[in-house]
């Protein structure tokens, strides 16, 4: 018999403690996941602002010994794992906090897989090869877009070969994401924005794709819903408490939606062209998410006529069709109020690196999830839209 829904699977390891000030309750969550000295793992920027060091004080404080390692660059290679693994290993390290954006995070869930599993992150690259749980991770994010806090990917750059690589494996997520606005503050308003439109990304991405079920499509539409509300809010007005813990659960929802359906096309292209061209993440999927939207249009009229009303589009007298391409203006709309003006060809994309790009992206997970299945012409005539 069936019921009309398909059949889909949901699970959600991490827990989720969220408040003003939260960071206060890291020492008890320490002791509660049996950590009896941690590695804290940031990067510089996170470092320069001093909230390494109050997560380190933080526990030093309550009796929990913790070393730092802040060597994580934007896109961190695989060596910054196995350097901050084998801190972790001379330490005698048996809990891994992360504190910042997300290739922090990304680097502290691969350090803590490695302290229980053998070989090199490079042994791990796809989903499903981690055998064994890793060392407990505490993410504490100090971005609202990632959503890296709770999702299975560790994503990573092979700079020797020029390649990101993801590691995915629900033995991935960190045991708690421990979520506190108060460490979004003083986040500058381009990076709010960019970071933003990254969470909306994953948001709308898995709301439109083929894999949408309904528990994260219920996450979908509040995820944009609260950033359609707090967005402008949070780039103009940096301080404001109700935007910014708005933006930080928007992130965090938006990961518990895409975690289980995978995203779409804007995704695709992010790897192949943050690996070369070296576009920060949030920035690549600003850019490209209104070309691939109005691409997609064909494959969902009805989400992305829903999305148009979630961003305050009037659709009542609209045909489907035109309610549904309303989507794109809000969305442009939205680039233009948080001042995301950037284009691809900012970062040395040329018409001779379509084919190259497009081919790499086309092989992507998020390809075959997308509303709309495209050729690799289609995906060039993506890449020229926003060149």
């Amino acid at each position: 018999m069936t019921t009309g829904i398909p059949s889909f699977s949901y699970h959600i390891p991490t827990a989720i403690e969220f408040g003003w000030g939260a960071l206060s309750r890291l020492p008890a969550i320490a002791r509660d996941l049996g950590g009896s000295r941690a590695l804290v793992v940031g990067d510089p920027g996170v470092a320069r602002a001093g909230i390494v060091d109050r997560v380190v004080a933080t526990l030093t404080e309550a009796g929990i010994p913790a070393a730092a390692f802040t060597e994580v660059e934007s896109d961190p290679d695989v060596s910054s794992v196995e350097a901050g693994t084998r801190l972790a290993k001379a330490q005698g390290c048996d809990l891994v906090v992360g504190v910042g954006g997300g290739s922090a995070l990304d680097t502290a869930k691969a350090v803590g897989l490695m302290l229980t599993n053998p070989g090199t992150i490079r042994d791990y690259v796809g989903i499903g090869k981690v055998k064994a749980a890793g060392a407990p991770v505490v993410a504490i994010p100090t971005t609202a877009g990632t959503g890296s806090e709770l999702t299975i990917w560790s994503v990573l750059s092979d700079k020797a070969n020029k390649v990101k690589i993801s590691v995915g494996s629900v033995l991935n997520c960190p045991r708690v994401a421990l979520l506190d606005p108060a460490l979004t503050v003083s986040l500058p308003p381009a990076f709010t924005a960019a970071t933003g439109m990254d969470a909306l990304t994953h948001a709308l991405e898995s709301y439109v794709n083929t894999a949408t079920q309904p528990i994260s499509e219920a996450m979908s539409e509040q995820a944009m819903t609260l950033i359609a509300r707090s967005l402008r809010v949070g780039v103009s007005q940096g301080g404001n408490a109700q935007a910014r813990g708005d933006l930080l659960l928007a992130s965090t929802i938006a990961a518990m939606a895409f975690n289980s359906t995978r995203l779409g096309l804007v995704h695709a292209f992010a790897m192949p062209l943050g690996a070369r061209f070296h576009i920060p993440h949030g920035l690549v999927n600003a850019i490209l998410l209104p070309a691939v939207m109005r691409f997609n249009l064909p494959g969902n009229l009805p989400k992305y006529a829903r999305i148009a009303e979630i961003f305050g589009e009037r659709v009542a007298h609209l045909s489907l069709r035109e309610a549904a391409e309303r989507s794109v203006t809000a969305i442009e709309q939205l680039k233009t109020d948080i001042g995301i003006t950037a284009k691809l060809g900012d970062f040395g994309l040329t018409e001779a690196d379509f084919d190259s790009v497009a081919t790499e992206a086309m092989q992507s997970g998020n390809v075959p999830v997308n509303p709309r299945q495209p050729t690799l012409e289609d995906m060039k005539s993506l890449l020229r839209a926003e060149l």
